[in-house]
C-alpha cells in the first residue's frame, strides 16, 4: 500500500483529473490542431493549463456530487 486510505478521496481526485484532463485535451489539440510535429508540445501545454484547473474543480465540488448522487439515486 503506497497511502493509508485517509488519503484515498484525494487519490481518486489525481487519478480521474490526470485521465480526464489527459484524454480530453488530447481529443481536443487532435480536432483543433491535427497530427504534425508540434502536437504534443500543444497537447502538454493544453494539459499542463487544464489539470490543475479540473483538480481543483474535483476536489472542491466532489462533496457536493456526492451528495447530489445520492440523493438520485434510490435504493431498491
Amino acid at each position: 500500500m503506497l497511502f493509508p486510505p485517509r488519503y484515498a478521496p484525494l487519490v481518486v481526485s489525481v487519478l480521474m483529473t490526470t485521465y480526464m484532463a489527459g484524454l480530453m485535451t488530447l481529443a481536443i489539440t487532435l480536432v483543433n490542431t491535427g497530427l504534425d510535429a508540434g502536437f504534443f508540445g500543444r497537447w502538454a501545454k493544453a494539459f499542463l493549463i487544464s489539470w490543475p484547473i479540473g483538480f481543483t474543480l474535483i476536489t472542491v465540488g466532489r462533496p457536493l456530487v456526492l451528495r447530489l448522487a445520492a440523493k438520485l439515486i434510490r435504493a431498491s
